[in-house]
């Protein structure tokens, strides 16, 4: 399998705080790599720096070959190729959900109004909320918000998606549609980098699972024998007490 982002010894600190530590990991062309581990293990902050939201102090994050650029019009493209779902939706309140699905391909990818119109309809209809297309965010549920910003993610035919925690700002009913969805993306072959706290995401979608503690890598293995034969003590711990639940 190709590698397609490979991170090499990535340090980030924020003031005295180490949240990554010499971080080194490979997500493969195709693969879905699940981020779990406590809240603070610096999950988030990883899945950031791929996009280059965060930066990073040393080490090097190469996406499909090519080095994170800095800054500038090269930032931007990358950022084209690499699709983020955020837990807090982050669509523009101000435009109608066909427009939110619209603006990256007409600015970014410079698109015909017509094609990135059909395009949107396309994967608003794949996420089941065509029907809301109309709408405003603020008129849709939680759920079909999260939907919107993967249909708009989407839309720029990135080569990996980053979902960070997509789903902890949703209703328990409203979980499930969204994970449907991404679970529909693995099974098609998408790139996918996961934060997620649904250890039932993981085992179903997951190729690999990383676990997160500290800052560091703690433990990274199949869903199947991660969940079922963790070998460290800090795995062993966490899913003590997330699979009690």
């Amino acid at each position: 399998m190709k590698a397609l982002v490979v991170l090499d010894r990535v340090n980030k600190h924020f003031g005295e705080l180490h949240v990554l530590k010499d971080i080194s990991a490979t997500v493969g062309r195709g693969e879905v790599v699940v981020v779990v581990g406590p809240s603070g293990s610096g999950k988030s902050t990883l899945c950031r720096t791929i996009n280059r939201l965060e930066t990073i102090d040393s080490g090097t994050i190469t996406i499909d070959g090519e080095p994170l650029p800095a800054e500038g019009s090269e930032l931007a493209r990358l950022r084209s190729d690499v699709g983020m779902v955020f837990q807090s939706f982050n669509l523009f309140a101000h435009k109608t959900v066909l427009q939110n699905v619209t603006l990256g391909q007409t600015v970014v990818r410079r698109r015909s109004t017509r094609e990135a119109t059909e395009r949107a309809m396309e994967l608003l209809e794949r996420v089941g909320v065509a029907d809301q297309a109309a709408k405003m965010p603020v008129q849709l549920s939680g759920g079909q918000q999260q939907r919107v910003a993967i249909a708009r993610a989407l839309a720029m035919d990135p080569k990996i998606m980053l979902f960070d925690e997509p789903t902890s700002a949703l209703d328990p009913e409203m979980i499930a549609e969204v994970l449907d969805v991404m679970v529909g993306l693995a099974e098609e072959g998408m790139t996918m980098v996961v934060v997620t706290h649904e250890m039932g995401f993981a085992r179903r979608a997951a190729d690999r699972v990383l676990f997160m503690a500290d800052g560091e890598i703690v433990e990274e293995a199949a869903p199947d024998s991660f969940f079922t034969n963790p070998t460290t003590p800090r795995a062993k711990d966490f899913l003590s007490k997330v699979l009690a639940h």
